[in-house]
């Protein structure tokens, strides 16, 4: 094993990189899409909200494998042939930002009505009360259920290798087919991720401490 590891160290950082570059990007635009998809379900009209909803049951309720196999093998039937790593980026962004709309819809509701009835009550617009009370605070509650969507993105990011993306796991089997010890690479790999999960869930505790808003947490001793 740790000659495995010391051998094919510089593939499994490439590796590494590339799933550590699909986490971020679809972590960044799925939250991009999945605020202005929380938006909507909140502020939107009737039928906006119903588009909304149907994204977001839609990305939830079907796998993310089947979601990349639609986009990386069905788009092309459509005329549109992506990458292997555009395809990649896309499901990912996708599929987290129907994940991330519901950690932000929830933060944006547990902020009281009585607060944008008092910011349209001094001559806010809606947008105004939105963007200059309602988010604001939103975004520090919102911490402690999305800091779950960085690491669940992560692992997913896995299922890429099944068209080819050189992601950790694609090096991993490779690595596995010439050295045919499948389980000591594969141990590696698992150790690879569990680092990155336990300094994603440090950096997230650490923001959440930052970040409280305080009388709005729950105290645990009371519960």
């Amino acid at each position: 094993m740790i000659d495995i590891f010391i051998n094919y160290l510089p593939e499994l950082t490439r590796g590494l990189i590339i799933s550590l570059q699909l986490t971020v990007v679809g972590l960044v635009f799925g939250a991009i899409l999945g605020l202005f998809l929380a938006l909507v379900k909140v502020f939107g009209g009737k039928w906006t909200r119903r588009l909304a909803v149907g994204y977001i049951e839609l990305f939830r309720g079907t796998p993310i494998l089947v979601q990349l196999f639609v986009i990386y093998f069905g788009f092309p039937q459509l005329g549109l042939t992506l990458s292997r790593m555009t395809s990649a980026f896309l499901v990912l962004a996708l599929n987290s930002a129907a994940y991330q709309a519901e950690y932000f819809r929830g933060a944006i509701q547990a902020i009281g009505s009585g607060q944008m009835m008092a910011a349209r009550s001094i001559g806010m617009t809606r947008g105004q009360a939105i963007s200059s009370i309602i988010l604001p605070q939103a975004a520090r509650i919102v911490i402690p259920a999305w800091s779950n969507e960085p690491i669940s993105l992560l692992k997913a990011s896995a299922v890429v290798f099944l068209i080819a993306v050189p992601d950790l796991m694609t090096q991993a089997k490779i690595i596995a087919a010439r050295t045919y010890e499948p389980i000591d690479t594969y141990v590696i790999v698992a150790v690879f991720y569990l680092a990155i999960v336990f300094i994603l869930t440090q950096v997230m505790v650490f923001a959440e401490k930052r970040l409280r808003i305080p009388g709005l947490e729950v105290d645990a001793q009371r519960v």
